[in-house]
């Protein structure tokens, strides 16, 4: 089939790649959101599925809505068959889902219908799931509620982060992409409705979502961390400034801390929650680089019964 690839961020080159690997399918054009100021100096950078396109020699749509005129002309110009999508950032609009023969079809990081949303990868280490994976579906104008093709699974391990599950998940993901092209075009994959039960929903994950709640059990402070990582970040607050979480563990032995209280040993810092403490093991202090929780520990000449979180 003739495809035109949308994607923006790191995460969705490896499926970029995959289609452009295949030998079976033409990826005519990528559409990716429009360069955005990064940096210091808040230079304008082409998204990594601009960088990737280029370097293919393919051509690149960068519209500022999907819905310009100019951009669903050249859509037309095109006459793509197939769309892939992975994590676009941009809502399609009816004339954009129409042009192509068999629609647009994205590649979702989750086991739909669960998590549908922008953050399923974050929501899914939060909640504390064990297995997760990803879905490749038909867009509709609902919110991650078309019709599904095929899903690949992923466990969640203990320590994961959003990040790390992530990586994985997008290389599981391209190939599930690939096939489901393949699938597509040969006419032996039908997409199939999500059932009614067990929608889930997984908004944007905000600033202070990521906020730690010393109250909450070890096992969620755990996963709100992991969750958290690496955006937004969680944190929590020391002295009245903001400390970045990096990397913390449950630790069910230590039972003697009050949520938020602080208690330093020699070679490690530990924290009481609502159930037993956690070990904090990596830190960021504002305005500098992350930090063994030990080593921060020491510099900031914590005092006894001094708490995170005010």
């Amino acid at each position: 089939m003739k495809l035109v690839f949308a994607g923006t961020p790191e995460v969705a080159v490896p499926a970029l790649d995959a289609l452009l690997a295949s030998g079976r399918h033409e990826v005519a054009a990528v559409v990716t959101r429009p360069d955005a100021p990064a940096g210091r100096g808040r230079r304008l950078v082409a998204s990594p599925v601009a960088e990737r396109a280029e370097e293919a020699g393919i051509e690149v749509l960068k519209p500022l809505k999907p819905r310009d005129p100019d951009f669903l002309e050249r859509l037309k110009q095109i006459a793509p068959d197939c769309c892939p999508v992975v994590a676009y950032g941009a809502l399609l609009p009816r004339p954009a889902l129409d042009i192509p023969a068999h629609g647009w079809v994205n590649l979702h990081f989750s086991l739909l219908p669960a998590w549908r949303g922008a953050a399923p990868v974050q929501h899914a280490v939060m909640a504390g799931d064990e297995i997760t994976g990803a879905s490749t579906f038909l867009i509709e104008e609902g919110l991650d509620s078309g019709a599904v093709y095929g899903t690949v699974t992923e466990e969640i391990r203990p320590t994961d982060t959003s990040g790390d599950l992530l990586t994985r998940l997008a290389f599981a993901g391209a190939g599930l992409l690939a096939a489901t092209m393949d699938g597509i075009e040969d006419g032996t994959l039908k997409a199939v409705p999500q059932p009614a039960e067990g929608v889930s929903l997984a908004p944007k994950i905000t600033v202070e979502d990521a906020r730690v709640d010393w109250a909450a059990p070890a096992l969620r402070v755990d996963r709100v961390v992991r969750g958290c990582t690496p955006a937004p970040g969680a944190w929590t607050t020391f002295r009245g400034e903001r400390l970045k979480l990096v990397q913390v563990t449950p630790a069910p032995g230590r039972t003697d801390l009050a949520p938020g209280r602080l208690a330093v040993g020699k070679n490690s810092v530990h924290v009481g929650t609502g159930s037993y403490a956690v070990e904090l093991l990596w830190v960021q202090a504002q305005g500098k680089k992350p930090m063994r929780g030990a080593d921060w520990a020491r510099g900031a000449r914590i005092a006894e019964g001094e708490t995170l979180g005010g």
